[in-house]
């Protein structure tokens, strides 16, 4: 990860840190995401949230009536979310889950990736993307959100630009689109990412 954190560094984070603490949390759908939704029709079938972490998106796309699995490689992750789930009145089927690795068996019409490619070695890209492409049902929707090249903050995750965002899914995937965006959540100010829309071929 470009931060350096193992999974055992990812759990000890959740497990000591509030949620609204979290430099991506934000209590509520990303307005990408929303927009997205919105544009393509979006209002029911199986979505997947990657790396879910607070659940916030999760919780979200549940509210809008889709029948949501949310993973994260943290158990202290996995478990506040639930426990923000529950007080939000929404049922999602959270799951302790590294992507990598992944024990997942269903397809998916949506996935939902808010920060886990973008922390990946290099080495493992091509792998989420098989991960990813695998659990997809043909033509359902990725929607990436990840860091943007002209972000110029020291810390944090890996920078793409949209030619590298292409050349990494463009065989498993059509490219919709990929706009220039923010990371929305508590950092002032608030980093400059990509949002792409990819789908299934």
């Amino acid at each position: 990860m470009a931060d350096g954190r193992s999974i055992k560094d990812w759990e000890e984070f959740y497990k000591e840190t509030d949620i609204e603490a979290m430099p991506w949390f934000h209590d509520a759908i990303d307005p990408d995401l929303e927009e997205a939704l919105d544009a393509l029709g979006i209002t029911g079938g199986s979505a997947l949230d990657i790396g879910t972490g607070p659940g916030t998106q999760a919780i979200a796309m549940a509210g809008r009536g889709l029948s949501v699995t949310a993973t994260d490689l943290s158990e202290s992750a996995v478990n506040k979310a639930h426990l923000r789930a529950t007080g939000a009145g929404v049922e999602i089927d959270f799951r302790v889950d590294n992507i990598l690795s992944s024990t997942l068996n269903e397809f998916y019409d949506v996935i939902f990736d808010r920060g886990c490619f973008h922390t990946l070695d290099p080495d493992n890209r091509q792998e989420y993307i098989d991960k990813v492409s695998g659990l997809l049902a043909s033509g359902g929707y990725l929607f990436l959100k990840c860091f943007s090249h002209l972000e110029t903050m020291e810390q944090g995750p890996f920078r793409f630009s949209p030619e590298e965002i292409t050349g990494y899914f463009g065989k498993e995937f059509e490219v919709v689109s990929i706009k220039e965006s923010v990371y929305h959540g508590t950092l002032n100010p608030l980093p400059l990412a990509l949002f792409s829309v990819l789908r299934k071929r």
